[in-house]
């Protein structure tokens, strides 16, 4: 169980980011255009996964518009952002910020990833829904870089996120 802030208050997650150099965990996540995807559907690529509460606050937004933009000049990579968020509201919102760039997922019929990743806030005003990390995968779903920012309402370390698929 992690333990991390909201507006300086203790919060925690159901458990710990997965370790570096394991296996990735799978997942079953929903896209924009409402198909269910799995960790196997982004084989072969880099995958940053940029874990969210919700695009709909500004830390989200910023982390989300700031992969967007290093997601363009990185090869062989995929940015997931994954959020609570339905995928409706994920696409107005990179429909409305430009945002390209990126894939966006949602736990709209499986909320198993929170658990599997550790993310999964249990208490707080905002449990249940994901803390704010990062979590790179290298092309064979191993991981080579995590981050649980400690502070939910801050902003991940993107160089040091972007550094690991380099």
């Amino acid at each position: 169980m992690a333990k991390i802030t909201l507006k300086g208050n203790p919060i925690h997650t159901v458990g710990e980011l997965p370790q570096k150099g394991s296996k990735a965990p799978d997942f079953l996540l929903t896209t924009g255009e409402l198909a269910d995807v799995a960790l196997k559907d982004y084989a072969g690529k880099k995958k940053i996964l940029n874990i969210v509460p919700s695009l709909d606050t500004g830390t989200c937004a910023a982390s989300a518009k700031r992969f967007n933009e290093a997601a363009a000049k990185l090869q062989d990579t995929v940015i997931l952002t994954i959020s609570n968020d339905l995928p409706f509201a994920q696409a107005r919102f990179c429909s409305a910020e430009g945002i390209d760039n990126v894939i966006t997922l949602s736990q709209l019929r499986n909320r198993d990833f929170g658990k599997a990743y550790g993310v999964e806030i249990v208490d707080g005003p905002i449990a249940g829904l994901l803390s704010r990390a990062v979590v790179v995968l290298d092309a064979d779903d191993r991981v080579v870089y995590t981050q649980q920012v400690p502070e939910v309402g801050e902003e991940p370390d993107y160089d040091k996120a972007i550094a690991a698929v380099q």
